[in-house]
């Protein structure tokens, strides 16, 4: 009988959502008609009419019965904790979000452009979509028919969108500015339009992404919520694409510096090119780094290490990508000293990646410190050394491969001279970063592993995850949790404002008790074996655990 409502929901829940996409596609399509020719609906496009009426006259009643009669039995708990009713609402949440935001700003965009009139059919899609959103954020919000199961996904999704749409927007105006103030007159000739246009429409667009980003950030809770999918986009997006956003813009910009200061083979205008639209990037994308890192610093200790773990990764890939590219060049000027120019400026984007990269990877993975590294801190450099394994084992077996098709055609098509050299250079100059890479992660893994059989057998963990429910400064208690037990922290913010326990002790409201609310601590988790535990810290400096059932 389960498996027969499982199947039931998954079909009703599909059809409705294809339902809905048909309804909204045909009333845009009429809208836009409307707008466009008036009361000449058909013009000379009878067959997208026809296609639009039928959309919206028939698939709009069957989506509005089929959307009551699941409307209907959602007063049932059952069926409003089924994951079919939350996964239907936040894809169709979360199309009709995006959909109606980038009609929307893109009709705003059009005028200011004076793109004639396509921005007609932005804004009846745009409109059409935004009710539709309105709608399935009704039902999101509804105190009695909402979902229970991922309930917390249009929040993060709909932060991340507005996130990638701000940054996107904000990036391209701070790019034409600096690219009007570096190149002037040759920005509007490029651009094909008034630098202030270009700007006021890139404008628009980061004003518009901000505003879907506060929305769901701070409006609807998405800054507090601990979930794993509320983690994995902080560290996805606002780490891992922040990241690679500002390590590329950097090494970009460096890379122009370096040519205006060694290699002008070209004219000023053209190596000024690529300098504002870097810029642009890295300072957007280091101001999203910095924020998303600092909230990073308040979650689960999983969380923080996963942070640091992906900035080291991106880092590393910057790094060991300059190594090659510096193999590559200086083989290139043994194999052709007369190459010149294309030599040197291979060789000056090798070192502006390795400039970026290596300090920041320094600064991330810490290597002078790695025996601070615990219990979940250790399970997360396991698992980034082993990925880090598998993927120099992949470029390793690739580049091999393409030196080896590249040595075979060099020796069966009988060419002499310096060639061979040139054409393998490439991939010989990745193998050998790729071979650095791996040989330093590998002394680190066998170093773990005499650290951990030197520490003895490991005691098998008694508690699965941690709840911390404490004040401003949770950092002093959570570093014992995960001393204790190992175990993965969930911090919790206490809304009445008082500090408590170490934190309390922290910000001068219990001075001197900072050190005895972390041995109360650790000696209150000894001998507790439960898969979640409970930690409050009150505001007197007393601990209570609390082990929690299911």
């Amino acid at each position: 009988m389960s498996a027969q409502r499982t199947v039931r929901r998954l079909i009703t829940y599909a059809l409705l959502f294809a339902l809905v996409v048909i309804t909204a596609v045909g009333l845009s399509g009429l809208l836009g008609r409307l707008l466009v020719a008036g009361t000449e609906l058909a013009t000379d496009d009878v067959a997208g009419l026809a296609r639009s009426l039928a959309f919206a006259l028939i698939g709009g009643p069957l989506a509005a019965l089929l959307w009551w009669a699941v409307w209907r039995r959602l007063d049932d708990p059952e069926e409003r904790s089924a994951v079919g009713w939350g996964l239907y609402l936040a894809g169709a949440y979360m199309l009709a979000l995006l959909l109606a935001s980038t009609n929307v700003l893109n009709t705003i965009s059009s005028l200011i452009g004076g793109e004639g009139p396509e921005w007609r059919l932005s804004l009846a899609t745009g409109l059409v979509w935004s009710a539709v959103w309105a709608w399935h954020r009704w039902m999101w919000r509804h105190p009695r028919k909402n979902p229970t199961d991922l309930a917390d996904v249009p929040t993060v999704l709909g932060a991340v969108l507005g996130l990638i749409l701000g940054v996107g927007g904000a990036v391209s105006a701070l790019s034409t500015l600096l690219d009007t103030a570096l190149r002037g007159a040759a920005t509007e000739i490029s651009v094909g339009k008034p630098w202030w246009v270009s700007a006021l429409q890139a404008l628009v667009w980061a004003a518009g992404g901000t505003a879907v980003w506060w929305w769901h950030w701070k409006h609807d809770g998405g800054r507090q919520l601990r979930t794993g999918l509320a983690d994995v986009a902080l560290i996805t997006v606002g780490v891992l694409g922040a990241g690679v956003l500002t390590l590329g813009g950097a090494g970009v910009a460096l890379f122009v510096v370096l040519r205006l200061l060694f290699d002008r083979t070209e004219s000023p205008e053209l190596l000024l090119e690529p300098l504002a639209p870097a810029v642009s990037a890295a300072a957007i994308g280091c101001l999203v780094w910095v924020y998303h890192r600092n909230i990073a610093r308040g979650r689960s200790e999983a969380t923080l290490q996963g942070g640091r773990l992906v900035t080291s990764g991106v880092a590393l890939i910057a790094a060991a990508s300059g190594i090659g590219v510096i193999v590559n060049s200086v083989l290139a000027m043994t194999a052709a000293p007369l190459a010149g120019a294309g030599a040197r400026t291979l060789l000056l984007a090798g070192i502006s990646s390795l400039l970026v990269g290596g300090p920041v990877w320094w600064l991330a993975w810490r290597p002078l410190d790695q025996a601070a590294a615990t219990g979940t801190g250790q399970s997360a450099r396991r698992i980034y050394l082993v990925a880090v394994f598998g993927l120099s084992a992949v470029v390793a077996v690739v580049t091999l491969l393409v030196i080896g098709f590249r040595m075979f055609e060099f020796f069966l098509t009988d060419v002499g001279g310096g060639i061979l050299v040139d054409r393998i250079r490439a991939p010989l100059g990745l193998l050998v970063a790729t071979g650095l890479v791996f040989a330093y992660h590998f002394a680190v893994w066998r170093q773990d592993r005499a650290g951990l059989a030197a520490a003895g057998p490991v005691p098998p963990r008694t508690i699965g995850h941690v709840i911390l429910v404490a004040g401003s400064d949770p950092a002093p208690l959570r570093r014992v949790i995960g001393e204790v037990t190992g175990a993965g922290v969930t911090v919790w913010t206490r809304a009445d404002g008082r500090a408590g326990g170490a934190a309390g002790a922290a910000g001068g409201a219990l001075p001197g008790n900072a050190g005895a609310a972390e041995a109360q601590l650790a000696a209150a988790l000894e001998g507790v074996a439960a898969a979640r535990v409970l930690v409050i810290a009150d505001q007197h400096g007393g601990i209570d655990v609390i082990p929690l059932r299911g």
